[in-house]
């Protein structure tokens, strides 16, 4: 893709920010291999989305349900003896008397802790998977996440890149409103996956919603989108409601925009010059 468009690319996005951003919603939708609770069979939400993600992608967890030590017990299951729990948080409300002595609401943050129900015995559940549906799909795409050799996992409810696993999590490509929005997604993960120190040495470890962090979304978007555009993909790209936050956060540095262009050109460049297939053949 010529560099012209590229900065047409950037251009649009930076005016679609200008007019007002709406919300982003996810496109994609909790389907059954979402982590859930054993018992409530609610997904979690928020933040143990993530943590309970990750954790399961860290110790190689297909099934989705989890429950605490107590919970297991009540279904006559045992958690098995040396098994870690993942901690999860939840806000309970709270009453108390202010200063003059009225009455006020308050949120207590609580953590407990969860176990898969591969780390449990006296119970046995089959891993759910999703229900079928067709998922045509975008050959030019496949094949370019096939040619990056990037190792990638699917299930549960979040989307994000674990670079101490070096390993890409997505939720099932079922789970995806259509498969453009499935294709954008990976993307914008392959993006972060560039640029791990033994690739691009982009910096990985801003905390959530530091600049840092801030900085790198805004890189994997327009990655992103440059991808998608070399792919003829019209995916349901973070432009909207996403990316105006990371502006907001990176509003020190008026030049972040033109920077994490730049390097999000050098990021989809490498992406698309990459071809694991024609290295595993060689071999």
């Amino acid at each position: 893709m010529s560099k012209s468009i590229y900065e047409t690319i950037t251009a649009s996005i930076i005016a679609e920010l200008e007019k007002g951003a709406a919300p982003w919603v996810k496109p994609w939708h909790a389907d059954s291999s979402a982590d859930k609770n054993i018992l409530s069979q609610k997904p979690y939400q928020g933040i143990n989305r993530l943590i309970l993600g990750m954790s399961g992608m860290s110790k190689g967890f297909t099934n989705p349900a989890w429950g605490s030590f107590k919970q297991w017990q009540s279904l006559g299951a045992n958690v098995r003896k040396g098994e870690k729990g993942t901690q999860v948080i939840f806000y309970s409300p709270g009453q108390r008397e202010n200063e003059k002595g009225e009455k006020e609401n308050y949120a207590i943050l609580k953590s407990y802790w969860v176990f898969n129900v591969q780390q449990v015995d006296g119970i046995e559940l089959t891993s759910s998977s999703p229900a079928d549906k067709p998922f045509n799909q975008h050959e030019a795409a496949e094949q370019r996440i096939i040619k990056t050799g990037a190792a990638i996992s699917h299930g549960g409810d979040a989307a994000f890149y674990m670079p101490s696993q070096d390993r890409i999590q997505l939720p099932n490509k079922s789970a995806f409103t259509n498969e453009c929005n499935y294709y954008a997604t990976a993307m914008h993960e392959l993006i972060h996956w560039s640029g791990a120190k033994h690739r691009l040495d982009r910096e990985l470890k801003g905390r959530f919603a530091s600049p840092d962090y801030a900085f790198e979304e805004l890189v994997a978007e327009l990655g992103a989108s440059f991808l998608c555009q070399d792919l003829g993909i019209q995916g349901d790209l973070r432009h909207a409601g996403y990316i105006q936050s990371w502006l907001k956060a990176c509003r020190d540095d008026s030049r972040a925009i033109f920077k994490a262009s730049a390097l999000a050109q050098k990021a989809a460049d490498y992406v698309n010059g990459l071809d694991a297939t024609a290295i595993a053949i060689a071999a």
